[in-house]
């Protein structure tokens, strides 16, 4: 893994070097291609002779070691990419750690953006990763497609790392940059190379993907210009991407065959209503069902915390209310928010006690800007009727 990472850093050196007095050529990845293979060769080929002189059974063959074989094709690439995912994905490595390992070797990040990610520091992620390798390297993981049974097993904690990865940029506390299109779509290129191979074609990567295009689809409708998120129900739905919304329903209707239903198939046809902008009494009643059956599959205090705001839709604040409360999520913001909104015109002292709150436990400058604004237009609104 080192020797790779050297070899494309000197491959990117020898490019800025080159291209600076060259030009940048007709085809620049082509030209990044031969030159990281011809380093590789020659890197392989110093180690075999190397190894050569100091085995004396070697010394004989040093001269007759072949020209290594390597194929940077696109397929062999994706193979290798989907390989490594698996390897990566190994239960013997925590979910952090899995991620993290996938935004560095996959992904191409930098230690400092995945420190980001996590909202942690650059020492805390190399000591995870060595960990993460070391682990890999004693528990002797392949770098290689596991076999059916093994991709059963190792699937559901694929799914996960990807899933994780595609939350962490659609709502990211790191930066106070609340959406960073770069994870999601990292998070989905990763999943569409599962689709592309036969093994791993199944109904959750569908569902998984579908999802991730419903959420994608509304990217330049989620935030302004300088960075300020727009809510869901202020979003112009005409720059919402309609491409990307037909696509997810292609990949959730592929993810319908078979009898096997995910929280994927369910976050999916959530997902999927949240592109009718229209504020209808079906669309609240089948996303309520949608979230009552998610819980009782894969239950989160997310969820339930969403399922209320639908509940609050399709039957009524004060139903709502009352379900809230039973929550008890009192460290979270989101739910001194939902608080506030359902508390709004029935009472508004307890709406604006609750906003107040969720102002207090906000972390990121997004979500203080969003708050504040509530709060302001709570507060006009009782001026105005006083």
């Amino acid at each position: 893994m080192e020797m790779a990472h050297d070899i494309a850093a000197d491959t990117f050196l020898q490019a800025m070097e080159t291209w600076a007095y060259k030009g940048i050529p007709a085809n620049p990845v082509a030209w990044l291609y031969t030159v990281a293979k011809n380093k590789a060769r020659n890197s392989i080929h110093r180690h075999q002779v190397f190894s050569g002189k100091i085995a004396p059974q070697l010394q004989n063959v040093a001269s007759e070691i072949p020209e290594p074989d390597i194929d940077l094709s696109d397929k062999s690439i994706s193979d290798s990419q989907l390989q490594m995912l698996f390897a990566i994905c190994h239960p013997s490595v925590s979910t952090e750690a899995q991620i993290g390992l996938s935004l560095r070797i996959l992904c191409g990040f930098g230690i400092d953006e995945i420190a980001d990610a996590f909202l942690t520091n650059k020492e805390t992620i190399n000591k995870r990763l060595f960990r993460a390798k070391e682990k890999l390297r004693l528990e002797q993981v392949q770098i290689e497609m596991p076999d059916a049974a093994e991709i059963d097993k190792r699937l559901e904690t694929v799914l996960t790392t990807l899933y994780l990865l595609f939350n962490e940029g659609y709502y990211s506390e790191s930066k106070d940059v609340q959406l960073r299109n770069d994870l999601c779509l990292e998070a989905m290129r990763l999943t569409y190379l599962l689709l592309e191979n036969e093994q791993t074609d199944l109904p959750p990567v569908n569902a998984l993907l579908a999802l991730m295009c419903f959420h994608a689809s509304r990217f330049e409708a989620r935030k302004k210009e300088n960075g300020e998120i727009i809510l869901y129900q202020d979003q112009d739905e005409t720059l919402w991407n309609y491409e990307l919304i037909t696509k997810g329903g292609y990949f959730l209707n592929r993810a319908a065959q078979g009898n096997q239903l995910s929280k994927y198939h369910l976050e999916a046809s959530i997902g999927y209503w949240h592109t009718i902008k229209a504020d209808t009494p079906e669309k609240w009643e089948n996303i309520l069902q949608l979230y009552n059956r998610l819980l009782q599959i894969a239950y989160s205090p997310v969820a339930a915390l969403n399922r209320t705001y639908a509940l609050s839709k399709a039957n009524g604040k004060a139903e709502a209310i009352a379900e809230a409360e039973k929550l008890n999520l009192t460290t979270n913001h989101f739910y001194y928010v939902l608080l506030g909104e359902l508390y709004t015109v029935i009472d508004n002292e307890k709406a604006l006690h609750h906003f107040r709150e969720a102002l207090s436990h906000a972390k990121t400058q997004p979500d203080k800007q969003v708050i504040q604004q509530k709060t302001d237009r709570l507060l006009n609104m009782s001026r105005v009727s006083s």
